[in-house]
């Protein structure tokens, strides 16, 4: 920006020299930040004293502007070496302040004869302004980036932390399970460890991702099935998942329901020989619809949700989570085995509307 702003502002001064020199208080200099018919090496590396026999540094002590119409005469001010190298006779410059602080100085050079005049310190001022308008945008949008991405930080440690710490649990209850006979309580806890592994791998999902609060779905659901898969050696579960990036709010939902729904069809719908489980999730006109299908037993001739959930906590943990996405679930029997059918509305839909 700089850049373009001394080309800007010699183009408009007819002048061939124009630089805008950087204040850096912890060296207490100006520094060459930018500027147009230099030769090669002054841009960026020049450095110039701060103090009040420099026209430059005039200008930044006092806020005042400062118009040489020659140099070589002057009483006031010293000509930087690098100026008289390129026989500069004559200068005008004006302070840039930013958020009433000093930045910098505005500087255009002449070597030709010839006269600064007071119109011209009004154009000098006025596109001073504009830099220093300028500048404060791009520090405040600095500003906010930097926010951001400490924002960004800290939710993916979050993210990264409830997954370890729930990892830790799932450990915790797999010993459990090994260390109690009673089959009643090893199956409750194998249920719990699911629940709580499918929760993890959407917390690890949301760290390792691109988007903060962003999950792939794909990933995420085909993560889960197999995962159980590996649980159930017998069973093949297949998946055929959208690509649909959802927020952390669905995926967790959606994420349980696959666990409670594939568990499910592990566990009731064939025998010790298993079976093969499809996983598919499709999106199209603002619905999002999950199905999980098998084709082993299919349901009892008098299944109903209702009474089923009444005596199952995953069938109830199935219906309050579909309620909790604003959505249908649909458990009935196939041409072969059973379908369970979610039907929820899109939330990348409802928050764009």
């Amino acid at each position: 920006m700089l850049q373009r702003a001394t080309e800007l502002c010699g183009e408009g001064m007819r002048s061939k020299y124009c630089k805008f020199l950087e204040y850096r208080p912890e060296q207490n200099s100006l520094l060459v930040r930018a500027g147009i018919g230099w030769a090669p090496g002054v841009v960026g590396s020049t450095e110039m004293r701060t103090d009040l026999a420099s026209p430059a540094g005039f200008a930044l002590e006092t806020g005042e502007p400062v118009i040489s119409n020659h140099l070589e005469n002057e009483d006031r001010f010293r000509t930087p070496a690098f100026m008289a190298e390129h026989k500069i006779r004559r200068a005008i410059n004006v302070l840039v302040e930013t958020s009433g602080k000093r930045f910098g100085v505005l500087e255009v050079d002449s070597p030709d004869e010839g006269k600064f005049e007071p119109a011209d310190l009004a154009f000098m001022q006025g596109f001073a302004n504009l830099i220093g308008v300028a500048i404060e945008r791009q520090q405040a949008e600095q500003r906010l980036s930097d926010a951001m991405e400490h924002q960004e930080l800290l939710t993916r440690e979050a993210s990264h932390r409830v997954k370890n710490s729930l990892a830790l649990v799932s450990a915790m209850l797999n010993l459990q399970m090994q260390e109690d006979d009673d089959p009643r309580i090893t199956r409750l806890l194998g249920d719990a460890q699911a629940r709580i592994t499918a929760i993890a791998q959407t917390h690890d999902q949301l760290w390792r991702g691109e988007q903060v609060g962003i999950v792939a779905l794909d990933d995420l659901v085909c993560g889960i099935a197999t995962g159980l898969a590996e649980q159930a050696p017998n069973h093949r579960i297949e998946c055929d998942i959208d690509a649909i990036l959802i927020s952390a709010d669905t995926a967790i939902p959606v994420g349980l329901l696959v666990t409670e729904l594939v568990t499910n069809a592990i566990k009731y719908a064939y025998d010790d020989a298993g079976g093969a489980i499809a996983v598919t999730i499709r999106s199209a006109d603002g619905r999002i619809v999950l199905t999980v299908s098998d084709t082993g037993a299919g349901l009892p001739a008098d299944f109903d949700l209702k009474a089923a959930s009444r005596q199952s906590l995953g069938m109830r943990m199935i219906g309050s989570l579909a309620r909790q996405l604003r959505g249908t679930i649909v458990i009935e029997n196939g041409t072969v085995g059973t379908c369970a059918t979610l039907d929820i509305p899109d939330p990348r839909v409802t928050s764009a509307a």
